[in-house]
């Protein structure tokens, strides 16, 4: 009986430290994407507005499906936004685990995540489920509502102070204004003739309506985790 009790005396512990913790980092980052649709809904209507002014058939507008994903299309892209509803920790040998910030309390490497993904409108608008989309960045946060950037080129290099950076609407603002201008620099581009010239009777009859052929921009990098 005195052995059960230790035991779940250690669920117990385990419980308050590890499952609260998680569950305000759980909160934090909703509180963060719920600012984050604010951002993107009043950053779709101004830019909108102004663009009008130059073209009025380029539109920026906000979507969303729900608390835990938000669109913004503009021009020819779409970023999608999406909240995973878990919470992670990182691998034994990630750089996180090597800070002081970390070493001082073990629980501030658990971190919501915030995925931005860059699609064609076009793929999205006529439902090409063949066509792909890109991860181009990951947005961490803790318990103490600091993060990083995961991602290429200024989403990566401006967003990794992990120790000292507290997320807010203005860093939020600025992830999204870098997300806009790498989606917008990163072109579409023809695929190898190779790749496309076996099509099937079936692509040809439905291609009016779905279109088919795959239809994707080509990524320039890689993740950390990916080899």
């Amino acid at each position: 009986m005195q052995n059960h009790t230790k035991m779940e005396k250690e669920i117990l512990d385990l419980l308050k430290q590890k499952s609260c913790t998680k569950q305000d980092v759980c909160r934090k980052t909703q509180v963060v994407f719920t600012s984050l649709q604010k951002l993107l809904k009043s950053k779709a209507e101004r830019l909108s507005k102004q663009i009008s002014k130059e073209d009025k058939c380029i539109k920026v507008l906000y979507s969303s499906k729900g608390k835990f994903e938000a669109q913004l299309k503009f021009s020819g892209d779409t970023l999608v936004f999406h909240m995973h509803s878990n919470v992670f920790d990182f691998p034994e040998g990630h750089s996180i685990h090597k800070t002081k910030y970390v070493k001082e309390d073990k629980l501030r490497s658990f971190c919501g995540v915030i995925h931005i993904y860059n699609f064609l409108s076009d793929s999205l608008k006529y439902n090409r489920m063949n066509d792909e989309g890109y991860l181009i960045a990951r947005i961490f946060i803790n318990k103490d509502a600091h993060f990083f950037v995961e991602g290429d080129k200024q989403l990566g290099f401006l967003f990794k102070d992990f120790v000292n950076q507290q997320i807010n609407k203005d860093t939020l603002d600025k992830i999204i204004n870098s997300a806009m201008i790498y989606a917008l620099n990163f072109d579409l581009q023809t695929p190898n003739i190779s790749d496309v010239n076996v099509v099937s009777v079936y692509q040809i009859l439905e291609m009016n309506s779905n279109q088919k052929i795959r239809t994707a921009k080509r990524l320039g990098y890689k993740f950390s985790f990916e080899k």
